[in-house]
């Protein structure tokens, strides 16, 4: 069982923060399919984006299965601990602190993975945050700066001294950002340094997968990433093999259809007609990917401009994939 604080998970697999992607009608569908947790996309400290659109729909966390985790970005101690309280008060019940973005736009500002280099500040950030707030903060981190400098053990000794209830570890370093392969030998020694729950995560994109990392890692859970886009069902069928043993089929063309017209109605109604016609066309391009629908079906739907539009060519595409499927099969 992973446990964080109080709250006790339903599965050990948790889905990771990502921005643009872990939204709140993609967090409710992704825990409705077996994940354990689902982890807010991160917002930053600085108080003058609090009232910003895009900051208050990553705060929202209405009709979410709890317990609701929010994941905050920064770099200064007092600021960090000062979005930690109002990130609680708007309703979170665990805080993330995000030291693994790669991204340069973050990284620039010495926040996200870059202050792995700073294990002082590491340090102060963690220890004001967890001081300032009565709810369990959890913290994500890369294995370090770059690989010749893997410092994720010291950070991990870091965290447990600092009061973090349960840590996450991508199998990269920062400035490998998302190349080459994951590796898990530096979280296999995380895990073994420390107490605390450890979910170990990069490339894990099966059941199988997610087993043997597990099994090489030791640690007591594993986080998916972008594996888990266009395949909301992918953590419960993780969290199926790993607990129990059961290899789930991946849904059937018509259940795809299914979850995917779910997925964009709540779209439309979570960001608006105008702005939820354009967020829905990634998330189909990821589905599509994983029905093996091909680059026509993208560009056809990504020409689109009314929700109504949408559904109806997702229904076509779908029906004529399952006719394509039924033809081979006969």
């Amino acid at each position: 069982m992973f446990q964080i604080g109080p709250h006790k998970l339903a599965t050990p697999v948790a889905l990771a923060p990502m921005a643009g992607v872990t939204d709140l009608p993609f967090r409710r569908l992704c825990l409705r399919y077996g994940a354990g947790l689902a982890v807010a996309e991160m917002i930053g400290s600085d108080p003058r984006l609090r009232n910003s659109r895009k900051t208050q729909l990553r705060s929202r966390h209405d009709a979410e299965v709890m317990p609701r985790a929010v994941q905050i970005v920064g770099n200064d101690p007092e600021a960090m601990a000062a979005a930690a309280r109002y990130n609680v008060a708007l309703g979170a019940q665990i805080i993330d602190i995000n030291m693994g973005c790669p991204a340069k736009k973050v990284c620039r500002k010495a926040a996200g993975s870059a202050l792995l280099a700073d294990e002082a500040l590491v340090a102060d950030i963690l220890r004001a945050v967890v001081t300032a707030v009565d709810v369990p903060v959890t913290l994500k981190i890369r294995t370090g700066t770059r690989p010749e400098a893997r410092n994720g053990v010291t950070i991990a000794r870091i965290a447990e001294d600092s009061g973090i209830a349960a840590l996450a570890v991508h199998g990269r370093t920062r400035a490998c950002a998302f190349r080459g392969e994951a590796e898990y030998d530096t979280i296999a020694r995380i895990a073994a340094a420390v107490a605390i729950p450890v979910w170990a995560n990069g490339d894990i994109d099966s059941p199988q997968r997610a087993a043997e990392v597990l099994a090489h890692t030791g640690a007591a859970g594993v986080m998916i990433g972008r594996a888990a886009q266009g395949q909301p069902w992918l953590c419960g069928q993780i969290a199926d093999f790993i607990q129990h043993g059961r290899l789930t089929p991946a849904p059937s063309t018509d259940e795809r259809l299914a979850v995917l017209s779910q997925h964009l109605g709540e779209l439309h109604r979570f960001y608006g007609e105008l702005m939820g016609v354009r967020i829905a066309r990634k998330h189909v391009g990821w589905y599509a990917d994983a029905a093996g629908l091909g680059t026509d079906a993208r560009r056809r739907f990504n020409s689109l401009q009314a929700p109504a539009d949408q559904l109806a060519v997702i229904r076509e595409l779908f029906s004529q994939a399952s006719q394509s499927r039924q033809a081979l099969a006969a």
